[in-house]
């Protein structure tokens, strides 16, 4: 029996108008696309992503001083790190089978030159924070984290885990919090925010999503940032075939209400 071949969901002319968005910051539409493939299971898509942004580079003020020419090596190698630090953070909402899975289609497209292989330099020092740095430092580096994206209700969120009926939610929270999120070497607390945002926006889950838009404003982005990456999200979604289902429909892929939004 053939190999399944999959639907496109991301065509040149979607890729185009994602990387020329006017309201999104350098050097985060090809992560933020990446995020939301590995969501919606299209890990096949992600190189799609990965060789736009080399060949086409970070965004559309790039167009006239590229032309024919390649992005140097340090721009290159800090498009990849970007995105493979993405797909690392969203394992915190995605889950870590997709992360895998996106991260080995993302090598598969990856020039050695490009890989941080290991026990060679890690941008993130995650292993350094992980067997030689107290774990209070990081999970206090984490709780910081955690208050500045949910500012003044921090302390109810946290309890709400706390109080789910095991306090091992809170725990997880903390963790993914301190390991994962907190660590801003590669992305900074901005584009972290964004990431969450990639990740929720497929997954239908409202009640986190609003925290986390007004967590990207907390962190830095305007609203006109917020709402860019919504919107391209989306975009990709409805590429891949999500959309709005009725109120009257028992089942279906899509959202069953109203993305949040500012």
């Amino acid at each position: 029996m053939p190999p399944l071949t999959l639907p496109a969901v991301l065509t040149p002319s979607l890729l185009s108008s994602i990387r020329a968005h006017p309201h999104l910051p350098q050097h985060t539409w090809y992560f933020i696309a990446g995020v939301t493939l590995s969501v919606l299971n299209r890990p096949d898509e992600i190189p799609k992503v990965f060789s736009y942004a080399l060949e086409h580079g970070v965004d559309a003020a790039h167009d006239k001083e590229l032309g024919q020419k390649e992005l140097a090596h340090a721009e290159q190698l800090r498009i990849a790190r970007k995105l493979r630090e993405s797909l690392v953070k969203s394992a915190a909402i995605v889950g870590l089978p997709k992360t895998i899975n996106a991260l080995l289609s993302l090598k598969s497209a990856t020039p050695p030159s490009l890989h941080d292989e290991p026990m060679a330099y890690s941008p993130s020092a995650r292993i350094v924070e992980v067997y030689d740095m107290p774990s209070s430092q990081i999970l206090q580096r984490g709780q910081r984290f955690f208050d500045k994206v949910y500012g003044k209700v921090s302390k109810r969120v946290m309890g709400q885990m706390d109080r789910s009926g095991t306090e091992d939610l809170g725990v997880v929270a903390r963790l993914m919090y301190g390991y994962l999120l907190s660590n801003t070497r590669v992305l900074s607390p901005m584009e972290s925010s964004f990431v969450l945002l990639a990740g929720l926006i497929p997954q239908d889950v409202n009640p986190q999503l609003k925290g986390h838009l007004k967590g990207a404003l907390n962190n830095g982005a305007t609203v006109e940032e917020v709402r860019a990456v919504r919107e391209i999200v989306i975009r990709i979604c409805e590429a891949s075939g999500m959309k709005k289902l009725p109120d009257d429909a028992p089942q279906g892929w899509g959202w069953r209400g109203e993305v949040a939004n500012l």
